[in-house]
């Protein structure tokens, strides 16, 4: 199997954010059914799917990751958030909808024969590190979807991802937005494809006392959810910067209609129908900035 990326000198960064991911998941197909192929892309949580579903080249998988998956009564729920499965039943989602035979198929011939680098990062609970994943750290199916649970572990929501000796939960809980592994890697110009709206800044967690004490056994990682709010904006205002220079391009949501736990199908449909419009008509754009025709 030959597979060309002709995006070479540009990172392709995915945010995460839960089923918001349903209104990004369009502009990730917009750039699939334009062939806008980058050979590096990096994500975080929901970022973590929607680039090794881009890497697949599978329209049809990004857009049911996270819009027709949540008509699958295993997907989750309160009811499995009491029963300590997760208010996303990560086991499930992410180790057995991949199956060839199962809802979720995964195209793995084609993303491990595709030549592009990836990032995907999660958080050691334990030692406080954030960790990013390679491609040489995905030498099977099963391999590669235990990282992405492991990068989507949603603190609090979903139980850590215990993989190779160590427990993950969210890379998000570190600022959520992969710049700094492709900034380390070499780039100098980055599309960032993000999940909240332009102007937006994350506050402050106002549940502190609930946090101390849920995870009193690990401090790093409670230090670390405590500040993300600090680490996340100072990424935003970096990429704003950036983006002034002209070294990177900003996508924004027009108006994010879904929260990152929505479970409705017909919202989440909504959703990514609007992102799938405004990357049909803001492909312009990135075909300037990307420098193709």
């Amino acid at each position: 199997m030959n597979i060309i990326n002709n995006i070479k000198d540009v990172a392709l960064i995915f945010e995460g954010g839960g089923m918001r991911a349903s209104y990004t998941a369009g502009f990730a197909n917009n750039l699939l059914e334009n062939e806008i192929y980058f050979d590096y892309v990096a994500g975080i949580s929901a970022g973590a799917s929607l680039s090794v579903n881009y890497l697949s080249r599978d329209i049809t998988r990004t857009k049911r990751s996270f819009v027709d998956l949540v008509r699958d009564e295993k997907f989750g729920g309160w009811r499995s958030f009491l029963k300590g499965e997760g208010f996303f039943r990560s086991h499930y989602i992410y180790e057995e909808t991949p199956n060839v035979d199962a809802s979720l198929p995964f195209d793995w011939q084609t993303f491990s024969a595709n030549p592009a680098q990836i990032r995907i990062g999660a958080y050691k609970r334990d030692e406080g590190e954030m960790v990013y994943f390679t491609k040489n750290d995905m030498q099977s199916m099963q391999e590669l979807m235990k990282i992405v649970r492991s990068s989507s572990s949603l603190p609090i929501f979903m139980p850590p991802t215990y993989y190779q000796g160590d427990y993950y939960i969210d890379g998000g809980v570190s600022g959520g937005i992969a710049l700094d592994i492709a900034q380390k890697d070499g780039f100098k110009k980055f599309f960032v494809v993000l999940s909240q709206e332009k102007g937006y800044r994350k506050s402050p967690v106002k549940s502190k006392n609930f946090i101390k004490a849920y995870y009193r056994k690990y401090p790093h990682a409670c230090e670390a959810m405590l500040k993300r709010h600090n680490a996340y904006n100072k990424t935003l205002e970096e990429l704003e910067e950036l983006e002034r220079q002209g070294k990177a391009f900003l996508v924004y949501p027009d108006r994010m209609p879904v929260s990152n736990r929505e479970l409705k199908f017909e919202r989440l449909s909504e959703s990514y129908d609007a992102g799938y419009r405004q990357g049909k008509r803001d492909l312009h754009k990135w075909k300037e900035f990307l420098q193709i025709e």
